[in-house]
């Protein structure tokens, strides 16, 4: 199974692509970020994003997407802007053909480290171990998005009863 795991953003979206082997263990197939310039209109950027996460599912091919949940308690500017950006990815996987899963940061930090408040290093750490990898991958947008997949992987069998299921 190929998992891409998203962590939504107007100005930069992490993306990660993992592949699982026959016991399940996950694999680094493609990570990096899509980048939106701040001057650019709103419209311009989302097609951006659009455009350019068409191109990555293209060129992996996954099986599922896996999408970091919004979590805002202040900034209802940012937020709005993010969730722009978010609905343009389910877009994506919609048109794409994807199963499409979120789960929340906590859900995400509670399954790699144990911790659900664990902090952005010790979260990186872990996708570094949990992918055999020699660097922690960077930027730290590119690390959740794949953190995101890597909870996607760790649900599986839950995942058949409808956990974590974008609901309609």
């Amino acid at each position: 199974m190929r998992i891409l795991g998203i962590d939504p953003g107007t100005g930069i979206l992490g993306f990660g692509v993992i592949q699982l082997d026959k016991r399940n263990k996950p694999k680094l197939v493609d990570a990096g970020v899509i980048r939106t310039p701040p001057k650019q209109p709103d419209s311009q950027r989302l097609l951006t994003i659009f455009d350019e996460l068409s191109g990555v599912i293209k060129e992996n091919k996954p099986d599922v997407m896996s999408v970091e949940k919004l979590f805002f308690a202040q900034n209802v500017t940012t937020a709005m802007t993010v969730a722009q950006a978010r609905g343009v990815v389910l877009l994506c996987g919609e048109q794409n053909n994807l199963e499409l899963y979120e789960y929340t940061p906590l859900q995400i930090k509670q399954a790699l480290t144990g911790y659900g408040h664990a902090d952005k290093k010790q979260m990186q750490e872990m996708v570094r171990v949990l992918l055999n990898l020699k660097t922690v991958p960077k930027p730290d947008d590119c690390a959740d998005a794949l953190a995101a997949a890597i909870m996607h992987s760790f649900s599986l069998g839950h995942a058949k009863q409808g956990f974590g299921k974008v609901q309609p």
